[in-house]
């Protein structure tokens, strides 16, 4: 008797933990999404100095993040790829921190139209491809471009960009990465631009960082409608609802997350100068007290 107690007991506790890791419907597993930090949200005392990649590292990881974007221009030699010195120094430091690399980014513009001009924004992408699979991250975060060229349509500056970034993407497939287009509020403003793009893109390697601060209509409803396409994110402080910049609903966007099924890293972003220890601490608490 003892014996089938104990069993009925374990079943107990074990049918209890899978419940508590569920929710109802098509909501993926809670321990499937994890939060990641965004270096950007460091930009202006990494930029100024008084930060550093090493001590961003170490404060994340004391804060409990999982992961790390570590965004290329906190390099000492961006535009051009750091040494491999660099690159292994950074990625030893987050490993003795017990923390993830999950992505790098540049800064590109593909809707430029001179021919020489583009080959160099392809060559540095495809060229910190490979810096991002050397740091063992999973994406590497880049922009369609600022805008349509004076003479040209979008649709045309779509083709372009759609085409160049397939072409990286092609050399992003042989490395293990995933190219991560972020919507901008430049040449992607809107949900219906990133349907648009993605149209165009051919290959299965390049998904959507969902920036959702950078839609300026009704986000969360343009969350939902680009949410298929999410490989990454920037998860802000605000949002703008109609123009007008709003806080963020923190629990509204996260249950849009799970109720998607997205699995993965959920990076957050601050932008603007202000405590930024202190803001990346307290969205980092508001995102894990609602998943």
């Amino acid at each position: 008797m003892k014996n089938i107690c104990l069993l009925i007991l374990s079943a107990m506790l074990i049918s209890s933990a899978i419940a508590a890791q569920k929710t109802v419907g098509n909501i993926s597993e809670r321990s499937s999404v994890k939060i990641a930090l965004n270096l950007y949200s460091f930009n202006s005392p990494l930029s100024e100095g008084s930060e550093t990649l090493e001590s961003v590292i170490d404060y994340a990881a004391s804060l409990g993040y999982a992961a790390l974007d570590i965004t290329g221009y906190y390099f000492s030699t961006y535009p051009a790829v750091p040494s491999d010195d660099e690159i292994y120094r950074t990625k030893y430091r987050a490993f003795r921190r017990g923390i993830q690399i999950c992505g790098t980014g540049v800064r590109n513009d593909f809707t430029v139209a001179d021919p020489a001009a583009l080959e160099k924004e392809k060559q540095l992408v495809k060229e910190w491809i490979v810096v991002a699979a050397k740091l063992g991250a999973s994406t590497l975060r880049i922009f369609a471009g600022g805008g349509v060229p004076q003479g040209s349509s979008w649709d045309e500056t779509a083709r372009r960009v759609a085409a160049s970034i397939d072409e990286c993407a092609e050399v992003a497939r042989r490395y293990g990465i995933v190219i991560a287009v972020q919507n901008h509020n430049d040449f992607l403003k809107t949900a219906a631009d990133v349907e648009k793009l993605f149209s165009l893109i051919r290959s299965e390697a390049v998904g959507l960082m969902l920036d959702i601060g950078s839609y300026r209509t009704d986000p969360y409803l343009e969350i939902e409608q680009t949410i298929g396409y999410a490989v990454t994110w920037q998860v802000k402080e605000t949002v703008f609802i109609n123009g007008i910049e709003t806080k963020t609903d923190v629990p509204r966007v996260m249950d849009i997350i799970r109720r998607s099924g997205y699995c993965g890293y959920v990076p957050i972003e601050i932008i603007g100068k202000g405590n930024e220890r202190e803001r990346v601490k307290r969205l980092l608490e508001e995102l894990k007290s609602v998943i």
